[in-house]
């Protein structure tokens, strides 16, 4: 990669250590007169150049408005500044002109964004997004943006870029969508990095191979970061400088060593002391299977030429077999693209597979979807974006309450009477029931879809990443109640997460998946405690190293 700065008139020349940016008593408002909210409250740091600064704190905290008020794209005039300043050198962005704003957006600053899904235009091909910011800023078109882009990708890890370049976003695994997120920032050399959540939808091995990477890069180019994270593993192992925010307050700032090894303010505490914990609920013996797999298969066809032949497959799941109890929790795990979500979607029958499955001792893969649709009821599903799974148009007791209105012939009030208990189950208010998804934080949202699985009183529930996008401590409160669930209802999870802390704290059994095969199962404790498999070994030591 070339490491030569562009030279540019908006360029700074500072060397490493000094300040690049400084936000001085920053607040942000939303809205006038008595409904107007403080977002931002007196806030003051600074970012130095070849330096990673970490912002960190819940949902709601102020750390992504606080960074989208340093490139001016909070939605102004709804957002307002009734005091404070922001400089970048000597620049002082908050009063800078617009088309200065748009000359240092992607160029100077570059933004790695939480949700890439998104961000990115499902319209467009990979290659021409990532060549969109090449052509702006640097004038590359042609062969010169494909090698570019084809270097990029290959940077951030995508596997055969070229067979990516004329892929659509909902053609690529969340982990992948990222990746491409991230060499869209990285692509102009930028002398700040604005990365919100970069790696909540990557696995602890790409994880790690990106911050490597970032850390890199920081060092050749003199980058600095401004870090926005939740998880404080990642902030320990990556930030220089520490940034604590509370309800838009900066209540403590330290060096990361300092900050870690001796907090001063409760909040930092409650924060360090909210990493996942526990065991799994207990497990009743049980004889029976309520779900089980032989040799499962899911291959998409690769088709060319002016007939479409089929000339090769890809093997999103190759091979597996799994054997899952009442009230156990089965956890898959493995990079992304590795077939954990296609895995989960053959299971529920919701994509096409070879192989048989039986659930409740029914085989349901020879049956159509009308002789499905009745055992929907038992097998219910959490996702991973809580808020791109509810409809924005419904309120939460509609959403709740969508499933009775199809697999129960109930009276209203029996339905009524059904929803209150879900929310009141999973620790909601019932009178939530009349508000809608937006009114909601993240781990309230995450909570509501799991009252909509609920809600049926299914056997088995698909989790698919239910905790990645939540706060430590939000995640800590989602584990407790699914295992307080799963006690209750004696219900089985199929886990899907590259968060093996969360994994560990709330499975009983462990599979371990790589481009689409089965690399490990067994016991969850006896794989965390003595890994047979390198591949194991390397995730481990990923997400647990000090």
């Amino acid at each position: 990669m070339n490491t030569d700065l562009d030279p540019s008139s908006t360029a700074t020349t500072l060397a490493p250590g000094q300040p690049l940016i400084r936000v001085d008593d920053l607040c942000v408002r939303f809205g006038d007169g008595t409904a107007a909210v403080d977002a931002v409250k007196g806030v003051s740091f600074t970012v130095e150049a070849g330096k990673t600064t970490a912002l960190v704190g819940e949902s709601g905290s102020g750390k992504s408005v606080t960074a989208m008020a340093i490139l001016r794209l909070l939605p102004y005039p709804k957002a307002s500044h009734p005091r404070g300043s922001i400089h970048y050198g000597d620049q002082e962005l908050l009063s800078a002109p617009e088309p200065r704003m748009r000359a240092l957006r992607g160029d100077r600053f570059g933004t790695i964004f939480q949700e890439p899904m998104t961000s990115l235009n499902p319209l467009h091909t990979i290659a021409k997004q990532i060549g969109e910011t090449l052509w702006l800023h640097k004038g590359l078109k042609g062969d010169q943006a494909r090698a570019r882009i084809l270097e990029l990708l290959t940077l951030v890890g995508i596997r055969e870029p070229e067979k990516r370049l004329a892929s659509y976003p909902h053609e690529l695994s969340g982990g992948q969508r990222q990746r491409v997120m991230i060499a869209m920032a990285l692509a102009n050399e930028p002398e700040l990095l604005i990365a919100d959540e970069p790696t909540t939808a990557l696995d602890v091995t790409i994880q790690e191979q990106i911050l490597n990477l970032l850390a890199e890069l920081q060092q050749k180019l003199g980058m600095a970061i401004l870090l926005i994270s939740h998880d404080l593993n990642v902030v320990r192992r990556f930030a220089h400088h520490v940034c604590v925010m509370n309800q838009g307050e900066l209540v403590e700032q330290a060096s990361t060593d300092a900050l870690f090894s001796n907090p001063q303010h409760p909040y930092t505490k409650k924060l360090l002391d909210a990493e996942p914990s526990g065991q799994p609920a207990q497990c009743p013996p049980a004889a029976e299977t309520i779900l089980a797999t032989d040799n499962l298969k899911v291959w998409f066809p690769i088709k060319q030429g002016l007939l479409k032949r089929t000339v090769d497959h890809i093997k999103a799941v190759n091979g597996v077999t799994l054997d899952l109890k009442p009230g156990q929790s089965l956890g898959v795990v493995g990079e992304s693209g590795s077939g954990k979500t296609t895995l989960a979607l053959a299971l529920l029958r919701l994509t096409r597979s070879d192989g048989p499955i039986t659930f409740e001792g029914q085989r349901i893969d020879p049956l159509g979807q009308q002789q499905v649709t009745p055992l929907r009821k038992q097998m219910q599903v959490v996702f991973q974006d809580p808020f791109g799974s509810l409809s924005p148009r419904m309120t939460v007791g509609e959403i709740v309450g969508e499933g009775l209105g199809i697999h129960q012939a109930d009276s209203p009030a029996e339905h009524e009477a059904q929803i209150i208990e879900a929310l009141t189950e999973v620790g909601l208010d019932p009178d939530t029931r009349h508000r809608y998804p937006h009114e909601f934080s993240g781990g309230q949202r995450q909570r509501i879809a799991i009252a909509r699985a609920l809600v049926l009183k299914p056997r088995l529930l698909v989790l698919d990443e239910p905790t990645s996008a939540l706060d430590r401590t939000v995640q800590s409160q989602i584990i407790e109640l699914l295992r307080d669930l799963q006690q209750k209802h004696r219900l089985s999870y199929l886990f899907i997460s590259h968060d093996l802390a969360v994994v560990r704290a709330l499975c009983h059994q462990l599979l371990v998946m790589r481009a689409g095969e089965v690399i490990e199962q067994g016991d969850a404790g006896e794989i965390f405690a003595n890994p047979r498999q390198e591949y194991t070994r390397q995730l481990l030591k990923a997400a647990f190293v000090a």
